[in-house]
This record gives structure tokens, sequence and C-alpha cells, in this order.
């Protein structure tokens, strides 16, 4: 399980994800890489819950807990255009966008979903909200792991949906990679993924690198000549 924080890291995140992905390939399996979409995902951490784990899962109590809560409580909003202004709403749930703290806290949110994953036998990676789950398989074995694939992220779905979190099926992307000689053993049938029927991608952007199915960077190489 990978965490990565720092903007800086986009490439090494990505880079793990390729590694993990060409050990399998080079061992003559398929492999597999959700990149799962969330709704709005910063907006919708429920403050009550983020305490509590912060508590309960990481130990943090008295003064710093209380740092926290004075951090996330007590914030509002409002919309305005021009003179006009609309009233003010107290913020409910949440984490500032822009600051060194919004991913951390969402990564501590979140940080069950490395069992949830886990225990289906794959591999989460995670990036402030950019959740990926990663897997191989034989090629004779891809009709049993495929529902091994659906079965855990209809687990991530469920842990989210009782979490104040959204899975957005229609935006999550699937994408098989092989070598160059085991492309016709990619499956072609659509996965799915908590009742939605998601194709599979021949090319994917995982934080600004365009991965493709037969690893060769094509995809890239076109997309920023």
């Amino acid at each position: 399980m990978e965490y990565m924080t720092s903007a800086n890291l986009h490439s090494t995140e990505t880079a793990v994800v390729l590694s993990d992905i060409l050990l399998a390939i080079d061992r003559g399996d398929l492999a597999v890489l959700i990149l799962l979409d969330l709704t709005a995902a910063l907006d919708t951490v429920d403050h009550d819950i983020l305490l509590q784990r912060l508590l309960m899962s990481f130990g943090i109590q008295d003064v710093a807990l209380q740092w926290f809560q004075s951090y996330l409580l007590g914030r509002s909003q409002y919309v305005r255009r021009g003179v006009a202004r609309s009233t003010i709403v107290a913020l409910m749930c949440g984490v500032p966008q822009g600051s060194v703290l919004g991913p951390i806290l969402f990564i501590m949110y979140t940080a069950d979903l490395v069992s949830v994953t886990e225990s289906h036998g794959l591999s989460p990676y995670m990036y402030a909200d950019d959740t990926q789950v990663n897997g191989s398989c034989r090629p004779a074995a891809v009709d049993d792991f495929s529902l091994r694939i659906s079965a855990c992220v209809g687990a991530v779905s469920s842990w989210m949906k009782s979490n104040r979190l959204s899975l957005n099926c229609d935006k999550t992307e699937v994408l098989w990679c092989a070598s160059c000689r085991r492309q016709h053993q990619l499956p072609s049938n659509a996965l799915s993924i908590d009742g939605t029927l998601v194709e599979p991608v021949k090319s994917a952007r995982d934080l600004g690198i365009y991965i493709d199915s037969g690893l060769l960077m094509r995809t890239h190489v076109q997309r920023t000549d």
C-alpha cells in the first residue's frame, strides 16, 4: 500500500503502479487497474466521523484532537454575485481544499479502504482523493478474477456510502494490461461495478500520465506531443 500526499509525488505514485503492473506482465499474468472516481470527495468528508477516526484509529487525542476540531468546525460559506449575497450556511462536512492538511485528512478518513481492498486480494493506491485498485491473474483465471474485482469495488462502494462518500461509477475506469503477444487474451466484457456496467478502456489518465493496455506509452506521447 502506498500513501502519497505531496503534489510533487504525482509521477512517483504512477511509477509505483506501473512497476506493479509490469512485474505482473513479466510473470505472464493479465493485470488490471481500476481508477475510482469519487463525487465531490473532499467536500463530503463528515467532520464527526473524521474526528472519531482520528481518535480511535490514529490515537490523536487531548490538545491535538482539539486543534483538529477547531480547524474543521465552525466554518461557513455563502455565494456572492456582485453586491448580492446568499444566506450564510454552516458547513457540517468537507475539508478545506488547497490546504496542506486537506489531502492528508482525506487519506486518514479513508484509511479503512486499505483493509477492505486487501481482503479481496487486491492492492489499493491512494493519493489524496485519487483512489485506485490494482491486481493480476493468470489468463485462464480471468473470469473468476473479474468476479472478485466486482465484489471488491462493490465493497468499497458500500463502505463509502456508510461514510458519506459517493463512488461515481459512470466515471470510474477499468484498464486491463498485458504484453503485446497476450493482448488478445484481455477481457472485453463490461465489468459490473455496484450495479453499473463499466466497459474496459484502452488507455486511462493516471495523475497526468496516460497508460495504455500494452504499456507502450504511445497514448501519452500522442497526447503530450
